[in-house]
């Protein structure tokens, strides 16, 4: 069941190599973006547990665990809890920490022993921090969960025990690197990464546009990802009143908002999720890609992925003037100050692209790849493992880590 020349017990690994431990927020089969870009490239050196939240379910009489392998090395576990739990969330954190902790012992035949424990969010540290004899923490903060809708009242909180704990901090966004690095002497930012060959496969000649899209009117205005609080509905639905005889296509998983409020009009398409590997083909039948987020709480930190896969299929750009967009992709993405500059940039692109700045951008992406960023948090984490056990010593568990009630006083 273990992989990369690891014994049963993890002992055959080297420091470089702990096992990771990780504590998500999101889904390993929902979106594939950071985690999974990351994670799935640090299961070639090391094992990777992946642990979700938990599930609650009306007939389930008894807590269950279901751990599978959806990549290779990765090992995803998945919570079944019985829905009376779900107004208790520590409860029910604690009971997940105790169900990972028996299949770690178990069936896991001790693969995961003294690992590096990796954290999406800060909502599950207080009960997680020092229950698998970590070796060290990392807090990968991919955005400020606290201004997402329905985000845990005590977040805040929760996140500054985890600083408190973490050896290293990487951070997705220029403005959350800012924001972090007040609070942790060990931050660094780690943007937008892309696999160029997958994205690339755009350009390709042999690539064939999906059926859902091929006959669409032209132009088509385009994006891929999460739809959820931070689109900026009513432009999407201005753009597509601009454009009567142009098609606007929306993929994605709808989340977190009502499918029924979403704007309706002939030519607006919502196709709903798509695999990652279908993404080439649908961008390669895009004419300008857009990036339609609204300026609000939950874009004040966001550096969107897309932005570089968009790049590396060679396509115009258009985006609402997202700040980590304007700071680290200007000019290869136009950027709107308003509505009707967004609509504007997005008729031009659509007319008359730009081939310098889709060189550029080209270029940019494969100066970006998840490998090299992959390569450098590797470095980061053997930095703060040798300097909590050296390699010339035997490879402990770090000393206990502080609790909430300790923090409360601090």
């Amino acid at each position: 069941m273990h992989r990369s020349g690891t014994s049963a017990d993890g002992q055959g690994l080297t420091p470089h190599d702990r096992p990771i431990v990780v504590h998500s927020h999101l889904r390993w089969d929902f979106v594939w973006q950071r985690p999974q870009q990351i994670l799935s490239r640090l299961a070639a050196h090391a094992p990777v547990l992946f642990v979700e939240e938990p599930m609650f379910l009306d007939d389930l009489a008894a807590p269950r665990l279901d751990v599978t392998v959806p990549y290779a090395n990765v090992f995803r576990a998945v919570s079944h809890l019985p829905s009376s739990m779900r107004d208790d969330a520590d409860g029910a954190t604690a009971v997940v920490r105790s169900l990972v902790q028996d299949a770690i012992a178990t069936r896991l035949s001790g693969l995961f022993a003294n690992p590096v424990q990796w954290f999406y969010s800060p909502v599950t540290a207080p009960a997680m921090l020092g229950g698998f004899n970590e070796i060290a923490v990392v807090y990968d903060c991919m955005d400020e969960l606290s201004q997402f809708r329905f985000a845990h009242p005590d977040l805040p909180r929760r996140e500054r025990l985890l600083l408190s704990n973490a050896d290293v901090v990487f951070t997705g966004g220029r403005k959350l690197y800012d924001a972090k690095r007040r609070y942790h002497r060990n931050v660094h930012f780690f943007g937008c990464g892309v696999d160029v060959a997958h994205f690339g496969k755009a350009r390709l000649e042999e690539t064939v546009i999906p059926a859902d899209i091929t006959d669409l009117p032209k132009p088509i205005f385009g994006y891929f990802g999460v739809i959820d609080e931070r689109i900026d509905y009513e432009l999407i639905a201005t753009l597509a009143a601009n454009n009567p005889a142009a098609s606007v296509v929306m993929l994605g998983p709808v989340v977190k908002v009502d499918p029924a409020n979403l704007p309706k009009a002939h030519n607006i398409h919502w196709l709903g999720r798509r695999e990652y590997d279908a993404l080439p083909a649908y961008v390669k039948g895009f004419d300008v890609c857009l990036m339609p987020f609204a300026l609000n709480e939950a874009t004040e930190f966001i550096n969107p992925t897309k932005t570089l896969e968009y790049m590396a299929a060679r396509k115009p750009i258009v985006s609402t003037a997202v700040a980590d967009v304007v700071r680290n992709f200007t000019p290869i993405v136009r950027v709107a100050k308003s509505p009707s500059e967004f609509i504007s940039l997005a008729a031009r692109a659509a007319k008359n692209p730009d081939l310098v700045l889709l060189a550029e951008g080209l270029r940019k992406a494969q100066g970006a790849s998840w490998e090299s960023i992959v390569a450098r948090m590797r470095t980061l984490i053997l930095a703060v493992i040798e300097e909590a056990a050296p390699e010339t010593q035997e490879i402990a568990a770090r000393p206990a880590r502080l609790g909430v009630s300790q923090l409360a006083v601090q």
